[in-house]
């Protein structure tokens, strides 16, 4: 079990923070439009992702982390 989660964690990695980014942002965002006083964070994630939905985030961050599972 431990060898998978390494496989999938790398937090010293470039590529592996470019997918958990849109991911992390995506979660937030999903949350932000939920509870209303989280407002500014949602206006925030949408100026740096524009016209992206919150699940179009997650599953790009999704992808990148497991393509970058994969090509180890």
């Amino acid at each position: 079990m431990q060898e998978t989660v390494t496989k999938y964690v790398k937090p010293k990695s470039i590529t592996w923070w470019a997918s958990v980014f849109p991911l992390l942002a995506g979660l937030l965002l999903a949350v932000a439009t939920a509870v209303p006083g989280l407002d500014p964070l949602a206006a925030t994630i949408q100026g740096l992702f524009p016209e992206t939905s919150a699940t179009a985030l997650i599953n790009m961050g999704l992808v990148g982390v497991g393509l970058r599972g994969a090509i180890k």
